[in-house]
């Protein structure tokens, strides 16, 4: 198992094999709860195969320690620019997903020289009206009724109407979630690193930073997304001058409703400039 120890934390990481050796390096950062014991993950998928891949569970997450907390953005971008230069890379691509697109903000704005292009998807800049929907609120729930709640933010198609008419619908989904982790352990630490990632994301606000982010950056989004609504990356596209909005059907998981998503994607990071 790859261990980065960067500071006070040892992180888990990957690196694929991509059929072209000399592709160009990106950086994948997760969502909340991001675990690559979680399968399929984007290890599996065509970045994989097209791009020097590097993923990682973040601080307090999946295989990486769990340091007592409390977690601030600032330290989740450090972790992330600590690893880079760990497995020798002085910048990279960089790909975050909701939490993840958090994190990359925070990166590109502390670490600059660490970035060249920036994928943002279904995610926001905090601040005043442009925050993703408060999970701090839900930490409560449990289980399948956290799922289905959960169900309903994530894609605004999908609510507790569409739900009660389509339960095999919803059984089978829940099926699928509860067998990808069927075999993950859940520990005091787990939960409580679980926990810190959230309430360090209450604390995200770039709002009047974004103007600092340099890099190409392609924003990304679904029109149905109740937890980063599509205002939010509009805001995002008017904070970062050199951006790129782009909407597809779908909500929270567009990248895996909508196939035209990651073939954008793809076409943004290895486009010369």
């Amino acid at each position: 198992m790859p261990l980065a120890v960067t500071g006070d934390l040892q992180i888990h990481y990957e690196l694929s094999a991509p059929d072209n050796p000399s592709a160009p390096r990106l950086l994948f950062i997760n969502g909340t709860g991001g675990d690559l014991r979680v399968k399929p993950n984007v290890l599996d998928g065509p970045l994989a195969r097209n791009f020097n891949l590097l993923a990682y569970d973040q601080r307090g997450l999946g295989q990486t320690e769990v340091p007592e907390g409390p977690y601030t953005m600032a330290e989740y971008a450090d972790d992330a620019a600590a690893l880079l230069g760990h497995v020798g890379w002085d910048a990279a691509h960089v790909y975050g997903v909701s939490f993840g697109g958090m994190v990359a903000q925070h990166l590109a704005i502390r670490h600059p020289e660490r970035v060249e292009k920036l994928v943002l998807a279904c995610t926001s800049c905090g601040g005043e009206g442009k925050a993703s929907y408060p999970l701090h609120d839900i930490h409560h729930l449990e289980g399948r009724q956290r799922f289905e709640f959960m169900m309903g933010i994530s894609d605004t198609r999908s609510g507790s109407d569409w739900q009660k008419d389509n339960p095999a619908r919803v059984d089978k989904m829940w099926e699928f979630v509860v067998d990808q982790r069927k075999d993950i352990p859940v520990t005091q630490a787990s939960t409580r690193g679980a926990f810190l990632q959230i309430e360090a994301r209450k604390d995200h606000d770039t709002s009047e930073s974004l103007g600092e982010i340099r890099s190409p950056t392609f924003i990304c989004g679904g029109k149905y997304d109740g937890l980063a609504p599509p205002s939010n990356l509009e805001g995002l596209h008017a904070g970062i001058s050199d951006s790129t909005l782009k909407f597809y059907e779908g909500g929270h998981l567009f990248m895996i409703q909508d196939k035209d998503a990651i073939v954008d994607v793809q076409a943004f990071l290895a486009k010369s400039e």
